[in-house]
């Protein structure tokens, strides 16, 4: 069974930073595509980042220059370093993991579209 632990998140102020981390399990292919979606209350569920097993990397407009994703191979950890944190990023951000993180944006953060995800974490920023 595939597990994806999170882990970090919390409440912060504006111009603060956050640190999020995803331990994967149980995966029965190599090298997942792991990365971090965020969905709000009325708002369909975003990708904010992925990282393949390359380094490879992608970054939603809205976060870049802010967020960067990085990963330990050895643990099949990824994080998710979050800085200058605005309002706007407030969420709950999910890990996710399969073969390939295809989309962009979902209706609602879960399978089937992507096999894998975390049971999700609360980021909150005030203004």
């Amino acid at each position: 069974e595939v597990r994806l632990v999170e882990s970090g998140g919390g409440s912060v102020q504006a111009g603060g930073s956050l640190r999020l981390a995803c331990t994967g399990s149980g995966f029965t292919f190599d090298d997942p595509h792991m990365g971090w979606y965020r969905q709000s209350h009325g708002t369909e569920c975003d990708l904010v980042s992925s990282i393949r097993s390359d380094g490879t990397t992608e970054y939603a407009d809205s976060v870049k220059g802010r967020l960067t994703i990085y990963r330990d191979n050895a643990k099949n950890t990824v994080y998710l370093e979050m800085n200058n944190l605005k309002p706007e990023d407030k969420a709950q951000y999910y890990c996710a993991a399969d073969r390939l993180l295809g989309v962009e944006s979902i209706a609602s953060c879960g399978p089937p579209i992507i096999s894998y995800w975390g049971k999700g974490i609360l980021v909150t920023v005030s203004s």
